[in-house]
């Protein structure tokens, strides 16, 4: 194995790139501006670039490389093609192929970029030391990474690991931003949970620290749970039992050696773990209850650090 690889997580708004020894030692990051104009055509030119002036000021030869993993918002089908990334304006692009081109030939690989922080937090975070993983990420929405024996499940169309579209409430009336109705995104997220708020805090209730925080979110929820105030428990409880029973679910497919929570949502720490995990033990099947739920810890780094494991798979 070469010593360096580089790790390459684009984003609808910026591309973060770290440079990595391939034993997992992040060296350096930064950040780049994600060019979008003219249907993103040149945003791989624009990262090629400056892979190639952190080489130079690096002093890494291509020859050390062993190579570059790159994650996207969006799927990726396990041939490396990118079917549609509305965030980047791309539409059957080959990443691989064309990002390996412009980069004379060094090895590239492409993947989703929930499924790359799966990934990362397998290799070097929260999940370390298993190969059996599933990442939730709670943020605005609900994403998730699915890695079975050491490998990421993309599925046929890149589809694999999109936990947040798991249909949770057959009778929900409002609709999702994916246009369907019950997803776990709608309960589980940063605003699924200040909705869940919202309409607790409608109409007759009881006295609540929420009464004085203007718009409810997800950390003042959180904040009045952990300061014991009924209604944030009720709240809390409500969606530590969805999220609980839908991991039961997920749990009862892959069967996995642990759960990590990663997102915003999940800065609430141990008081959400133990809140899911309660529901989730009672809802899991006998042979998965023991499953252990934990906390990403390499935050927005993880799918740079996943990236990089791609290209030493």
């Amino acid at each position: 194995m070469k010593k360096y690889g580089f790790g390459v997580d684009i984003g609808g708004t910026t591309c973060k790139i770290g440079l990595f020894e391939t034993t997992g030692t992040l060296l350096e990051k930064w950040e780049i501006p994600t060019n979008k104009k003219d249907d993103g055509k040149n945003i791989l030119t624009d990262i090629a670039a400056s892979l190639r002036k952190k080489m130079n000021d690096a002093n890494v030869a291509e020859e050390e490389l062993e190579g570059i993993g790159v994650g996207l918002p969006g799927p990726v089908r396990a041939d490396g093609i990118v079917p549609m990334c509305v965030n980047l304006g791309w539409k059957d692009k080959d990443v691989s192929k064309e990002f390996q081109e412009l980069m004379n030939g060094v090895p590239v690989k492409a993947g989703n970029d929930a499924n790359v922080a799966a990934l990362g937090e397998m290799w070097q975070g929260g999940g370390k030391g298993c190969d059996n993983v599933v990442m939730v990420t709670l943020g605005t929405g609900v994403g998730g990474g699915i890695i079975v024996n050491g490998k990421i499940v993309s599925g046929s169309n890149g589809a694999g690991g999109e936990i947040g579209h798991i249909i949770v409430n057959p009778h929900e009336k409002t609709a999702c931003n994916c246009g369907r109705k019950g997803c776990l995104e709608q309960y589980a997220s940063a605003t699924g949970i200040a909705r869940l708020a919202r309409e607790c805090l409608v109409g007759d209730h009881d006295k609540t620290l929420l009464d004085n925080v203007g718009e409810p979110s997800a950390k003042t929820v959180f904040d009045a749970y952990k300061k014991g105030d009924g209604v944030a428990t009720g709240i809390v409880e409500k969606f530590a039992e969805i999220l609980g029973n839908a991991l039961s679910n997920i749990a009862s497919v892959v069967d996995p050696e642990v759960f990590v929570i990663g997102g915003g949502v999940s800065k609430a720490g141990k008081p959400l773990v133990d809140a899911v995990e309660t529901y989730y033990r009672k809802a899991a099947l006998s042979s998965c209850a023991d499953t252990r739920i934990a906390l990403a810890s390499l935050g927005n780094d993880a799918g740079m650090y996943g990236c990089v494991k791609l290209i030493l798979e």
